[in-house]
């Protein structure tokens, strides 16, 4: 079953993967920041997130970032991972957009999430999350998620499980 499982999710991942080719790549292999192995770091003034691998190196990606007044710190979990995620708005963005629909579903061309989602812990909100504006990687703008090129955030989600530690710095 397990070997069927990777399989299914190898599959997923791949077809998300074709359909996002527009995307450049932003990841890099750097000197680890100080992480350890297999927890993300998030340093939101360079705007860059980090996944400790091991031996001093970490795997550097430039995100989107909160705008002023929506950035947070602090330690959370990944405590869900999703493949095309639908969409719900917060209350904060219904009540700046209030003619946005209440969900839109996943692979939606309007659909803010992109091709995968990992949901932090603790937050009710927020995510680490693909976009269908790569544009918008390297900003301050959004309501407090990370945003990743779509590319990106399925590497990502291929190396995290759920429980992986997310700390989140200025």
């Amino acid at each position: 079953m397990f070997k069927m499982t990777r399989l299914v999710l190898f599959v997923a991942i791949s077809l998300c993967m074709a359909t996002v080719s527009s995307d450049t790549e932003a990841r890099e292999v750097v000197s680890s920041p100080g992480v350890k192995r297999g927890t993300i770091l998030i340093k939101t003034s360079k705007r860059r997130l980090y996944l400790g691998l091991g031996n001093g190196k970490a795997m550097s990606y430039r995100i989107g970032v909160g705008r002023a007044g929506r950035q947070w710190t602090g330690q959370r979990r990944i405590s869900a991972k999703t493949i095309r995620p639908a969409w719900r708005p917060t209350a904060d963005i219904r009540r700046d957009r209030p003619n946005i629909a209440s969900v839109i579903p996943g692979g939606a061309p309007n659909n803010p999430m992109g091709a995968a989602a990992l949901l932090i812990s603790g937050s009710g909100q927020y995510a680490i999350h693909g976009t269908n504006r790569p544009g918008s990687i390297g900003g301050y703008v959004s309501y407090g998620c990370i945003r990743m090129h779509n590319k990106d955030v399925l590497d990502l989600y291929s190396r995290v499980r759920i429980g992986t530690r997310v700390i989140v710095t200025k």
